[in-house]
């Protein structure tokens, strides 16, 4: 089964939310900000996931740039104001 998800990144915390092909939710969960959390909570799923989504606020390099160093490579920036992909 192919898996997206998604990481709502807040100051604080990161909401995570992921959804399978036909778009349904498979698993939710708000966790610190801490890289090591948020990959654990991914792991389960690790070699299902076909992108992970991160909107691009002031604080998305560290996810990503710490995500992408432990294997997760298909990365997507979204600009929750624009209709557009960053």
């Amino acid at each position: 089964m192919e898996l997206y998800a998604g990481l709502d990144l807040h100051s604080r915390n990161t909401y995570i939310g992921i959804l399978d092909q036909n778009l349904k939710r498979v698993f939710k969960k708000r966790v610190v900000n801490n890289l090591e959390i948020i990959l654990q909570t991914l792991s389960p799923f690790r070699n299902q996931l076909k992108g992970l989504v991160v909107e691009s606020t002031f604080n998305w390099y560290w996810l990503v740039d710490g995500s992408m160093a432990s294997g997760y490579e298909k990365f997507h920036l979204v600009n929750s104001l624009s209709d557009q992909e960053v």
